[in-house]
């Protein structure tokens, strides 16, 4: 997959079928459209393009209210690599391009700049000056270069549109089989582990801290749950018992994403490793004593230890 990041240096794409959107979590709603594009570029011997927008644009539009990412852009990249797309193009979004006209947008932008075959535009995709532009806009102006626009409607599983706002607010809320059933596989975070305060190891439950580097990716409620652990350079899969939180039968406040990789005892400072949401098991809180707290990560083992029984027989 060809991976464009300069709008002035683009190669040749004429003829070729694209489409347009932030494509966050790359969910199983946006497999819809891939299938769409890719298909349709087989067919016409051309090639299948997605065109995303790096920052978000609510970052650059609302910055008082700025989204957090299902996927930062190089996970978003590698997501879209699986799937069969030939050309990823990365639009910078700005405040001067956010001002653009929606016929501006369409004529200049999509139809003169990438001069596609086909246009496949999401059932409730807006774009231009303060949204204003639709697919019934573009379809005017693109039958005036004899391009065809294809509408794909909303993606229901189980009466429910996939959204990357729904899927946000599920692991807001902690509901991460809703948010992984909806994302079509587990969410996931990736960052190397660091140095903390080594709390866990006097309880017997060691911990790797992760580092997660970019401060918008999505962090899910605090709590317990179960996940599966990937080390890099390492061909063995893990599970573990992750915990976000601030640590506060310690008192502490600084906010950690810790996990205690289950039948594993190496010492891993500084390898980046990807943990993937598989259940949320309790919520955060603050015990009486050591002990209590002892005895509830003990209950939380045993809870992982019977659905990992589920999982693997």
């Amino acid at each position: 997959m060809q991976v464009l990041r300069d709008l002035n240096q683009l190669p040749d794409l004429a003829g070729s079928v694209i489409t347009i959107g932030t494509f966050d979590g790359v969910h199983s709603g946006h497999y819809e459209i891939i299938q769409k594009i890719t298909a349709a570029a087989r067919s016409i011997g051309g090639k299948s393009v997605i065109i995303t927008f790096h920052p978000h644009p609510r970052h650059i539009i609302t910055p008082e209210s700025p989204v957090y990412y299902l996927t930062t852009l190089e996970e978003k990249i590698a997501k879209l690599s699986v799937c069969g797309v030939d050309v990823v193009v990365v639009v910078p979004f700005s405040r001067e391009f956010s001002e653009i006209s929606a016929e501006s947008y369409a004529e200049h932008f999509l139809i003169e700049k990438f001069k596609p075959a086909i246009i496949v535009f999401g059932y409730d995709h807006k774009f231009g000056k303060d949204r204003s532009g639709d697919i019934h806009l573009l379809k005017s102006i693109a039958a005036k270069y004899d391009i065809r626009v294809e509408e794909i409607p909303a993606h229901v599983i189980d009466t429910v549109t996939v959204s990357s706002s729904k899927i946000r607010k599920y692991l807001k809320e902690g509901n991460i089989v809703e948010a992984n059933e909806l994302l079509g596989y587990p969410y996931e975070i990736t960052g190397p582990v660091i140095k903390g305060d080594q709390i866990g190891r006097t309880l017997g439950f060691p911990t790797a801290n992760i580092y997660v580097e970019d401060s918008n990716k999505l962090i899910p409620s605090d709590g317990v749950y179960l996940v599966k652990v990937l080390i890099k350079n390492n061909p063995n899969n893990y599970y573990g018992l992750l915990n976000i939180g601030t640590r506060p039968t310690f008192n502490k406040t600084e906010k950690r994403i810790e996990v205690n990789i289950l039948q594993f005892a190496d010492t891993i400072y500084g390898e980046t490793i990807t943990v993937q949401f598989l259940q949320f098991l309790r919520a955060d809180k603050k015990f009486e004593s050591t002990t209590a707290l002892i005895t509830a990560m003990e209950g939380d083992k045993q809870k992982a230890e019977a659905i990992i029984s589920t999982l693997t027989d």
